[in-house]
């Protein structure tokens, strides 16, 4: 069963409702945002990454586009290929192994909580949501399509 919304900036967004004994298939993921923030005294951001946690899977990733007009728009004086080797040592971390550097050896929960940790720094987790998946790599995708391109 599922309801439509539709929010004010008129996109349609279905919203599944589960009953009890229904969706067993799918499992608990938390997901947050990477935003960009290229002065901070000025607050403005743009997303430019999704990480992605499921423990029932052992999961943990990361998506990540950098929009560099938009990024400019913000701060002609952006460090563009700095912020890019930021997004791409969140995807490291999240692929474990060699690319994990000191993390490697940490579960996907420790890594993706690692990750989520407030810091003052260009690149930012925001705020950790919660979902419902049967496949947590879509829906990093899903994510990533839906909230930063």
């Amino acid at each position: 069963m599922s309801e439509r919304h539709i929010h004010m900036a008129g996109s349609v967004v279905e919203r599944h409702i589960i009953k009890g004994g229904q969706g067993s298939d799918r499992d608990v993921f938390e997901y947050a945002l990477l935003r960009v923030v290229p002065r901070v005294e000025r607050g403005e951001c743009i997303n430019a990454g999704v990480l992605v946690y499921c423990r029932a899977k052992g999961y943990v990733g990361a998506r990540t586009h950098l929009d560099e007009a938009r990024l400019l728009a913000l701060d002609p004086q952006a460090d563009v290929a700095g912020i890019r080797a930021a997004l791409g040592a969140v995807e490291g971390v999240c692929g474990g192994a060699d690319t994990a550097g000191q993390a490697a050896g940490d579960d996907a929960g420790r890594r993706f909580r690692w990750l989520v940790a407030p810091r003052s720094t260009v690149v930012q987790p925001g705020p950790v949501h919660t979902g419902l998946t049967t496949d947590p790599a879509a829906e990093t995708e899903r994510l990533l399509d839906l909230l930063v391109r």
